[in-house]
């Protein structure tokens, strides 16, 4: 004979009108004193024995799983609570990226049954048609999404920490200007704030989202007390207004010749905003609109193919602004200068860990590149002439 269960143990039968086996587990009670009682449901014996062994196993680890939470709403919930400090173009790739791979593929999953054999085989399907660095974005998504729910006791554990990226399609590869071609781009539309924009990134070396931001009162065109012109590269468009890192933050010396560009470029500005009756702020940025409004991405990456496109290039929308500061440190290594002091120039990590104290001083102004710039650029125009 076989003895009966006794109450609250797990108990599986059969159910004639759904013709699948369901099976009960007790937890206990609920605090107004029902009995939470959840059930499962499966083709076999053998696989309702599993759903309930994994619901005894979350109920005793404090996850509170819901079988219809599913990955969009995962993935929703993150994107609505995960991404606070984050600048407004980060949370519109975030969330375009979701939208258009994680949700559109994993969405209607249901969180509890994703497994890492299912998230390996969405990654090589994926690996078809995306680069490395969105495969990567696409996995943080997820990875995240399920870290959050985690963190709601929603889900065990992460799945997606268990698989490995895919190599994914080549991306566009970055390159830089020849000196034919970089003194072709400083020799086209003179006069404009693209042209200035252009010398800055491409003399200077700094970052497109450290040109953008910068500001008058950064630019020191005449120093007094014995200084080096120079900029202070101290800010970005992040969010909090922070260098990509410390490293970053650095004073760097200007050419001759784009001091005084500047100080054209800067008696320009003047002009223009007296025309429209506004007055002169220092600390406007260097190449705003106007009005003084700082310029998007966008707007610089149109006028920059633009002025590629006046100086001959043949495929102008091949390049972006950013392979400009690829330009400057191909053109200087060209040139001789070493690599460690390349390295400092564009703010990057070398060996040199001592050269991180700008934050609170000008000196010591790097002016190696400007020196060179001031040579390759200008003097070397000259003899050519």
């Amino acid at each position: 004979m076989t003895s009966r269960k006794s109450n609250g143990e797990d108990s599986i039968y059969w159910d004639k009108s759904k013709e699948r086996y369901i099976g009960a587990i007790s937890l206990g009670h609920f605090p107004d004193g029902r009995r939470n009682r959840p059930k499962v449901s499966g083709k076999t014996k053998a696989e309702v024995r599993a759903k309930l062994r994994k619901k005894r196993q979350e109920a005793e680890a404090g996850v509170k799983s819901r079988a219809a939470y599913s990955i969009e709403k995962a993935v929703r919930a993150w994107l609505a609570h995960g991404l606070k400090g984050r600048d407004k173009g980060s949370i519109e790739t975030y969330t375009r990226m979701a939208t258009n791979h994680v949700i559109a593929d994993l969405g209607k999953a249901k969180l509890v049954d994703l497994t890492s054999e299912a998230v390996d085989c969405w990654l090589d399907e994926k690996s078809m048609v995306l680069a490395k660095s969105s495969l990567e974005m696409i996995l943080s998504i997820l990875r995240r999404s399920i870290s959050h729910a985690q963190r709601s006791d929603l889900v065990m554990r992460n799945v997606a920490e268990l698989v490995e990226l895919p190599d994914g399609q080549p991306g566009r590869p970055s390159k830089s200007l020849t000196l034919e071609q970089a003194e072709s781009a400083l020799a086209a539309r003179k006069g404009t704030w693209i042209h200035v924009y252009v010398a800055v990134s491409l003399l200077v070396g700094i970052r497109t989202e450290e040109v953008r931001p910068l500001t008058w009162d950064r630019v020191h065109l005449y120093p007094e007390g014995g200084f080096s012109p120079h900029i202070e590269v101290w800010r970005s468009v992040r969010r909090r207004g922070e260098t990509k890192t410390q490293k970053s933050r650095r004073t760097l010396g200007l050419p001759q010749g784009l001091v005084e560009l500047l100080a054209e470029h800067r008696a320009t500005q003047q002009a223009r905003r007296e025309g429209l009756g506004l007055p002169w702020d220092p600390g406007g940025f260097v190449f705003g609109t106007d009005v003084g409004e700082q310029r998007t991405a966008d707007h610089v990456r149109r006028n920059f193919r633009a002025l590629l496109r006046d100086a001959g290039f043949p495929a102008p929308t091949q390049w972006t602004p950013r392979e400009l500061r690829h330009s400057f440190v191909s053109i200087l290594s060209d040139r001789g200068i070493p690599m460690e002091k390349i390295a400092q120039l564009v703010g990057h990590s070398s060996t040199r860990v001592t050269e991180t104290v700008y934050r609170h001083q000008i000196r010591p102004v790097i002016t190696e590149g400007a020196e060179a710039m001031d040579e390759i650029f200008f003097r070397d125009a000259d003899v050519r002439e």
